[in-house]
């Protein structure tokens, strides 16, 4: 995707305050410069979040924003994608920082990274009819035009389905869950000054446990519609 700087993403990035490097948005009076609606997906680590929000995508006909996100940042900040992979949804001290800029030239500060990640993802919603799975995009997006879901399950539900799914032992899928659920949860709480866990941060959180992909996409259809009636249209894409 080419990477086009519109007025809104200028807009937002003049109230992208970095302090100790923390990260607000105000997205406050941005509503009017969406045209067409989106989704943004939150998910723990094991609850299905990425195979739903992919489901949902094809059943509306929208494009599935996950890979993308690393691509356009590699792009723009001339960097290889393995860099953008390996800081990707991760908070960052200072010392890490130095240390880091100090053995790899090709080390990609954090004021920059979240600086061109807010960019790419507003410009994805500003386009409208996308998916974007998590970097804590209902943080940054216009809350009222887009639905924005969490798809969660119990530890134990979601320890069962690394284990299966991923062929990792009981103690390796404690290790990658835990491990990976802290590091999205500080980097949003770290650059954009939210709690991923608040039920109010969310149009609708999914429980997966007795609900499998399709049966939690036809819910997040369902959601869609009713909050965004005139996409209604799409029902037919779904009931092919």
């Amino acid at each position: 995707m080419a990477i086009h700087y519109y007025p809104l993403i200028t807009k937002v990035l003049n109230h992208l305050k970095i302090r100790d490097k923390l990260a607000f948005i105000d997205r406050t009076g941005l509503e009017k410069d969406f045209a067409q609606p989106f989704i943004t997906i939150a998910r723990e680590p094991g609850s299905g979040g990425a195979p739903i929000a992919k489901a949902v995508a094809d059943a509306l006909g929208f494009k599935f924003i996950d890979e993308e996100i690393i691509n356009d940042i590699a792009r723009s900040t001339k960097k290889r994608k393995e860099i953008i992979q390996a800081i990707d949804e991760k908070s960052r001290t200072r010392i890490e920082d130095l240390v880091h800029s100090l053995l790899n030239s090709e080390y990609l500060d954090d004021l920059k990274y979240v600086t061109e990640l807010v960019k790419v993802i507003l410009t994805y919603a500003h386009e409208g009819q996308v998916v974007i799975l998590g970097r804590g995009a209902n943080f940054i997006t216009p809350f009222a035009q887009g639905l924005h879901v969490n798809i969660r399950a119990p530890y134990k539900v979601r320890i069962q389905r690394a284990m299966e799914y991923e062929g990792l032992t009981e103690a390796q899928a404690k290790v990658v869950l835990g491990k990976t659920e802290k590091e999205r949860q500080e980097f949003v709480k770290q650059y954009l000054r939210q709690d991923v866990t608040k039920g109010n941060s969310y149009d609708l959180t999914i429980n997966t446990t007795y609900f499998n992909v399709q049966q939690a996409r036809d819910i997040i259809l369902q959601a869609f519609y009713q909050k965004f009636p005139r996409s209604a249209r799409y029902k037919a894409l779904f009931l092919k």
